[in-house]
């Protein structure tokens, strides 16, 4: 959402790494990273997703190689990619609420992907959401709880559902959503 420049859609912006043989590609995991190195990762990742403190969580995910803003707060059981942390940008002040997952790959039957993802500025996302690798969230934008980000969400903009989609008046508006002629639906 930030550069114009960068391709409009998620899937453009995915690397793509084909795998060899009669096997789905998650059987090739350790041709893509080294294992020790997923192993430090988890452990890392595990502590990050219990630990009370945000101090803590943010130092680690920075250990990690995660881009983490100023004032970030990452909640209990959120999870960070485990294979590639380090394509992780969370800008400040940026909110991932309880067991939100953040996935920067995706293992299919012949290739797995592996693309950035990015929380801007002031964003907050739900408890319990999934944030699929490419995915751009823009600043101060909403995910919903419970919701499956499969494509880039406009700055300001509140999304929900499976896949998520734009809900109009936003999440959390005091004022009740009406029509034209000012008619609740």
């Amino acid at each position: 959402m930030s550069d114009p420049d960068a391709p409009d859609r998620r899937h453009d912006r995915l690397d793509r790494h084909p795998t060899a043989g009669p096997r789905n590609s998650l059987w090739h995991w350790p041709d893509a990273k080294h294992p020790l190195r997923v192993v430090v990762n988890y452990l890392a990742v595990w502590i990050v997703r219990v630990s009370p403190s945000l101090r803590a969580k943010n130092w680690f995910l920075r250990r990690l190689g995660a881009a983490v803003g100023p004032g970030v707060a990452f909640g209990l059981e959120a999870t960070p990619d485990v294979f590639w942390p380090e394509l992780l940008t969370i800008r400040a002040d940026a909110i991932v609420g309880y067991d939100a997952t953040l996935l920067c790959h995706e293992f299919l039957q012949a290739e797995y992907r592996t693309g950035e993802v990015v929380v801007g500025e002031r964003a907050m996302i739900g408890a319990g959401a999934v944030v699929l690798p490419g995915v751009d969230i823009g600043a101060d934008a909403t995910v919903a709880a419970n919701s499956l980000v499969t494509e880039d969400v406009p700055p300001g903009t509140t999304v929900a559902g499976v896949p998520a989609r734009p809900v109009d008046g936003g999440l959390g508006t005091d004022e009740p959503s009406t029509d034209e002629h000012g008619q609740s639906p």
